[in-house]
């Protein structure tokens, strides 16, 4: 800093040196100066110097070590939970630590726009087709089954959760809701660290063991994660009545059973990435999931009347189902980054394969017909494999405008065996299922900042889908290919004071799952059997959404609005299934009849009422209308109704590393074609103690121990059906979980990462996270000026000859060969101080 020589004039140059300590200084005019040098951890440094019409060369300056103990300093700020982008709500599942010990599906209960029922099948806004992507791939660990496919992902390795409601041109089409893409952990830093954690408790145990490894250009993860859940008891009560359409026969059936339940999950994985330099990328991992599930029904008692004559056949049997699958993902990818900022090009190859065998066996053991005792069951070893191949290109056209393209192909193959035995093969013969279908697809998104700070983004995207199906030895009937174009548009606005306001539209299409298409009948319960329908065409949606993100006072808020039309949207239809062997059975089955529209909304609040204590809640509704479109009044339905949601969550850090966290959760009465289910509610505390400096943590939860006992009851009423169901839980529990890590990981991150353009990323995101911005550089007071001290000696620890220069207004501004500034370590320090000093030049 150069100054003056009057104390209480400004400095009139200022400046901080090179990495070889070397500054200058330009244009300043003739006169006598006080130069002053200061640096952390070192005593200032004063000389007089005095310019002329010439530059100045001044010697190097060494400066002496200074110590001096501070207080203690505490920094500490509170990670907001929920993140709202231009086209996706962002929820930080990492900063959430209810969720220990658990796995997705917890999660995703406390995530803002979804719902979890009591089986683990996940809803957005009201509607079960979504589209879930892991780490933005698509996993046939989710294709037979999103509850079980969650089951499988530990929540201790979940970093976020993206609730996708206006998907770009860029992503699949399917997905009529919207996609949900789970983000887990990753390590970019440099070092080794390995963490264990686990759980234990009266209904689940957990088990997880994760390591990585990073240095120089190659980095390496594995992990490991087990869950076990036991000791779940209930019971299971069903009513129904049925009309035979060809007869008018009417039946009266009862059912009563305990149940109970034994569920192993796994999931192991294996990645490893390199840079080979700056600008070329390789990722590759290889992912195995596993499930092992066991569902009994104990002494299944069942009744069954038939109006006319009054006589009631009678039978007691136990039932055993048995939901076994393994799961491979293996993905490589390739990433080329050029030297134009944001300008990318990558590709990507995925192999996905699940293996899965639903079984069951019917014991009955009692009945009033004798011929009827005995075993009979069904055995379904089924494939569904997929196949991917995708290249994305993206680049910067204008300032703040970034296009997309990329295309992308799907290959799925799905093969279904079944086989029956016992008095179940009276019925019903032995085959197979074999179904192919190739999704082709091309798209086209563009980014654009508009002025008075808009930023828009169409796309578009056309997919072509080629199916083929056979029975084995036989053609299972037409199913027509079709292309399907999918237009997107987002549109965000900033306002002045920071709030955001966000409009959307998509097009999405939802395609029947191997659960939909399954010819095999499923007759665990021999009163309610199951039928997929391999004839089934997609479902064609229309989304419209608006959002709005503010921030009062210290309440982060979020509003959004949407509506949501389908059409050929695929129903449950009931009908009695008229088997002698099987009087008042009813079955169930699939067709394209329905046409669905949801109107509703939802809310969200995040509040840091201190830096110990933080709540968030949110409540989302809808009013959803049914109707089958069917002309023959007889058939005709239609339901409408209104849907409530909500969420609360709450955090309180206690002294001496201790917390408390609390959790609730409700969903209210779900509307359906043919009738009803009835609400429920959940809710935890939770609370820990972090210990050896943060790398060890151990708590103790609880769920639902107000209320042991959860009961939910469907009802269904049709011309030909009425039913009532029961199925009680006992979802009590207690757990205590660990963790602890070892290791350290360095914050250098990898190389080619060191270079970042936000510009249009900052543009995109500019949703709700209010007050999260980038934090502002540290600053410090500046040091008095002392006393003029003598200028040291020349040294020659930079380049031969240089000198530091000052160069006068009346000079050339030419920067002239300058050494370094030399600083003397501190006795205990092994290297120079890598800080750069501070110069100021003053009027002397």
């Amino acid at each position: 800093m150069l100054l003056p020589t009057a104390p209480a004039d400004p400095a009139l140059a200022s400046g901080t040196t090179n990495e070889f300590g070397v500054f200058t200084l330009v244009h300043l005019p003739p006169g006598t100066f006080r130069l002053h040098v200061s640096l952390l951890g070192y005593q200032a440094h004063g000389q007089v110097v005095t310019v002329s019409t010439a530059a100045v060369a001044l010697p190097t300056i060494q400066l002496t070590p200074f110590t001096q103990k501070l207080a203690e300093v505490v920094v500490s700020t509170q990670q907001p939970l929920l993140e709202e982008r231009v086209d996706r709500t962002i929820y930080h599942a990492e900063n959430d630590p209810t969720t220990r010990g658990g796995d997705a599906t917890d999660v995703l209960k406390r995530v803002p726009l979804l719902s979890v029922d009591l089986e683990g099948n996940v809803s957005l806004r009201g509607s079960q087709n979504i589209r879930v992507l892991i780490n933005n791939k698509p996993s046939t660990i989710t294709a037979n089954s999103i509850a079980d496919g969650l089951r499988q992902i530990p929540a201790d390795q979940i970093k976020t959760v993206e609730v996708i409601t206006s998907p770009s041109a860029k992503y699949d089409a399917e997905g009529s809701a919207g996609i949900i893409n789970i983000v887990t952990k990753t390590n970019t830093l440099r070092g080794g660290q390995l963490s264990l954690d686990g759980s234990g408790g009266t209904r689940s145990g957990t088990l997880n063991l994760n390591g990585s490894y990073r240095t120089g250009k190659m980095g390496f993860a594995l992990g490991g994660f087990g869950r076990a859940g036991y000791n779940t008891p209930g019971r299971f009560e069903n009513a129904q009545q049925t009309t035979n359409p060809a007869t008018g026969l009417q039946i009266q059936s009862t059912q009563a059973a305990t149940t109970r339940q034994n569920q192993l999950f796994g999931r192991y994985t294996l990645s490893w990435d390199y840079d080979l330099n700056a600008h070329n990328s390789l990722a590759a991992s290889l992912v195995y999931g596993t499930r092992n599930a066991t569902n009994y029904q104990d002494a299944l008692a069942t009744g069954t009347t038939p109006l006319a004559t009054g006589n009631t056949a009678t039978s007691v049997r136990n039932v055993k189902t048995t939901d076994e699958s393994g799961t491979i993902d293996a993905s490589l990818s390739y990433t080329y980054t050029y030297a134009a900022p944001q300008r990318e090009l990558s590709f990507l190859a995925l192999f996905s394969r699940n293996n899965r065998t639903y079984d069951f066996v019917n014991d009955i053991y009692a009945a009033s017909e004798s011929n009827s005792i005995g075993l009979s069951g069904n055995d379904n070893p089924s494939v569904n494999q997929e196949i991917t191949v995708q290249t994305d290109y993206q680049t910067p056209t204008l300032k703040n405008h970034l296009l997309e393209i990329g295309v992308k192909n799907i290959k799925r193959t799905v093969q279904s065996d079944y086989h029956y035995y016992g008095f179940l093969a009276l019925s019903q013969s032995n085959n197979s299922f074999h179904y192919d279908q190739n999704v082709a697809a091309g798209y086209m998104a563009y980014t654009m900042a508009l002025p008075h700070n808009f930023t828009l983004k169409p796309g578009v995207r056309y997919e072509y889908t080629g199916i083929a199906a056979d029975y084995g030895s036989s053609a299972v009937g037409d199913i027509p290919s079709y292309g399907l174009l999918v237009p997107s548009v987002n549109l965000l606005h900033k306002l002045a004071n920071g709030n955001a306001l966000r409009l959307a539209y998509n097009r999405r299409i939802q395609r029947p799952s191997l659960q939909f298409l399954n010819p095999n009948l499923q007759a665990a319960n021999p009163l309610v059997q199951t039928q997929g329908n391999p004839l089934l065409r997609p479902e064609y949606t229309n989304n419209y959404e608006l959002g709005y993100s503010t921030l009062l006072h210290q309440a982060n808020l979020n509003f959004s609005a949407f509506v949501r039309t389908t059409t050929g949207s695929i129903q449950s239809v009931r009908t009695p299934l008229g088997e002698a062997n099987y009087p008042g059975a009813v079955l169930i089955s699939y067709d394209n009849i329905g046409q669905e529209s949801a109107y509703g909304g939802s809310g969200f609040a995040g509040l840091n009422i201190s830096q110990k204590f933080s709540f968030n809640g949110g409540v989302d509704t809808y009013y959803l209308v049914l109707q089958n479109k069917v002309a023959d009044p007889t058939y005709a339905a239609r339901q409408a109704g209104l849907v409530l949601a909500g969420r609360l969550y709450g955090s309180y850090a206690l002294p001496k590393d201790w917390g408390l966290q609390v959790f609730g959760y409700y969903r209210g009465q779900q509307v359906q074609l043919q009738g009803s289910q009835s609400n429920f509610a959940l809710y935890s505390m939770s609370i820990k103690h972090d210990f050896a400096q943060k790398k060890g943590s151990l708590g103790l939860g609880a769920e639902n121990f107000f209320s042991p006992r959860n009961t939910v009851r469907s009802d269904i009423a049709s011309p030909f059906l009425t039913q009532s169901s029961r199925t009680v839980q006992h979802l009590t529990s207690f757990k205590v979980y660990f963790s602890y890590r070892i290791g350290k990981l360095t914050a250098e991150p990898r190389p080619h990462k060191n270079v970042q353009n936000n510009d249009l990323k900052t543009e995109e995101n500019g949703g709700g996270s209010q007050g999260t911005g980038s934090t502002p550089d540290a600053t410090r007071p500046a040091t008095p000026a002392p006393a003029p001290v003598p200028v040291s000696p020349p040294k020659t620890n930079g380049p031969a000859g240089a000198t530091s220069p000052l160069v006068p207004a009346t000079g050339t501004s030419t920067q002239l060969p300058v050494p370094r500034f030399r600083l003397l370590p501190h006795p205990a320090a092994q290297s120079p101080h890598p800080c750069h000093p501070v110069t100021d030049l003053l009027r002397s």
